[in-house]
C-alpha cells in the first residue's frame, strides 16, 4: 500500500480548509500508519468508539473495502468541535465515496454496546443474532481514551466490548518522547490532566491520562490478551503537540487554575507543571512552532 498516495486521496474526503490541506493530510497519514500495525482485513465489520470528526473513520472505511462496514460512535453533540463540528464533518464524509460503508451513531460507547444486547426487534442492523457471540471483527479506540472521565469507565467499556468484538485495537499518546522536541507535548498533557482531575465536570480533550502500562492493565482486567504492541513516532506534520502546548501556556488556562483549584498546594502543583512545560521549550528551534507530537502507543488485544 502506498501510504502517502492513499493518505492524500483519503484526506480530501474529509471536511478541511484547502489552504491548510497539509494538516488534514498529516492526520490521515498517521491513521493509515496505525492501520498497518492493526492489520484489519478487507470485508471486516469494525466498531470505532470515539470517532470524533472521522479522521480515523475514513481510513477504516478505506481499509475494510466495499463489502466491509464501519460503525462510528461518539457521545459528543453534533455541534461540538472546531474548526468544523462533528455534524458538519460526518455529513461531509457521508456524502463522499466512502459514505455508504459508514454508520454514524451519536451515543455513549457503553449505551451503544448495551443496545447490542437488546432483542432483535429493537436492536441495530449490527446487533448479532442470539446464536452469535461477536458482532464485530474489531473495535478501534484511536486517540480517544483520554476523553474518558475515569479509568473505571474505560474498564467497563473494555469489558462490554469483549462481548461483541473479536479484537480490541488501541492507539493513544504514550507519554514517551523519543524526539527531544516532543517533550513539551508530554508535559502539556500532564499539566492539563492535573487541572482536569480537580474539576467535577470536564470538557477537555485531556481528562484521564493513562500510559501504555495502565491501559494494558485495564484491558487484561477486562479479559483481553495482549497480542502485539509498539511505539510509533508522530510525523513532523502532526500538530497535536503544538496545539496542546499552546492550550497549556494560554492565559485562559492559568485563569482556570486560579479560579477552579482552591487548595494552594494543589494549585502550586499544576502551575509547577505548567512552568516545566514552558521551560522545556528552551533549546527548541522556533519554540512552540518547533514542538513535535510525542510517540503513540499502538496495541492489539484478542
Amino acid at each position: 500500500m502506498d501510504t502517502e498516495l492513499d493518505a492524500a486521496s483519503i484526506a480530501r474526503l474529509s471536511l478541511h480548509d484547502p489552504s491548510h490541506f497539509s494538516i488534514q493530510h498529516s492526520q490521515t497519514l498517521h491513521r493509515l500508519v496505525l492501520l498497518q500495525h492493526w492489520d484489519i482485513a478487507p470485508d471486516s465489520k469494525v466498531l470505532e468508539l470515539g470517532c470524533g470528526q472521522g479522521d480515523c473513520t475514513t481510513a477504516l472505511a478505506y481499509a475494510v473495502g466495499e463489502r466491509g462496514r464501519v460503525v462510528a460512535v461518539d457521545p459528543a453533540e453534533l455541534d461540538y468541535g472546531a474548526p468544523y463540528t462533528l455534524g458538519q464533518a460526518q455529513s461531509h464524509i457521508s456524502q463522499g465515496p466512502l459514505g455508504e460503508r459508514i454508520t454514524w451513531v451519536q451515543q455513549s460507547p457503553l449505551d451503544y454496546l448495551s443496545s447490542l444486547c437488546l432483542p432483535s426487534s429493537t436492536s441495530s442492523a449490527f446487533s448479532p443474532p442470539a446464536r452469535e457471540s461477536k458482532a464485530f471483527d474489531a473495535t478501534v479506540l484511536a486517540h480517544c481514551l483520554w476523553y474518558f472521565s475515569a479509568p473505571s469507565l474505560i474498564l467497563s467499556t473494555f469489558r462490554a466490548i469483549k462481548q461483541h468484538s473479536k479484537r480490541l485495537l488501541l492507539a493513544e499518546w504514550s507519554l514517551v518522547a523519543t524526539h527531544p522536541s516532543a517533550q513539551p507535548h508530554v508535559l502539556a498533557a500532564l499539566t492539563q490532566a492535573a487541572l482536569e482531575c480537580r474539576r467535577e465536570n470536564s470538557d477537555s480533550n485531556v481528562r484521564t491520562v493513562l500510559g501504555p502500562k495502565r491501559l494494558t492493565e485495564l484491558a487484561l482486567a477486562a479479559g483481553w490478551q495482549l497480542e502485539s504492541e509498539t511505539l510509533v513516532q508522530g510525523g513532523e506534520g502532526l500538530l497535536d503537540g503544538q496545539w496542546e502546548v499552546s492550550a497549556c501556556l494560554s492565559s485562559s488556562f492559568e485563569r482556570k487554575v486560579e479560579e477552579q483549584v482552591s487548595d494552594e498546594r494543589e494549585r502550586a502543583v499544576v502551575l509547577a507543571l505548567r512552568d516545566a512545560c514552558e521551560a522545556s521549550l528552551e533549546g527548541i528551534e522556533e519554540r512552540r512552532r518547533g514542538v513535535r507530537a510525542m510517540d503513540v502507543w499502538v496495541a492489539s488485544f484478542v
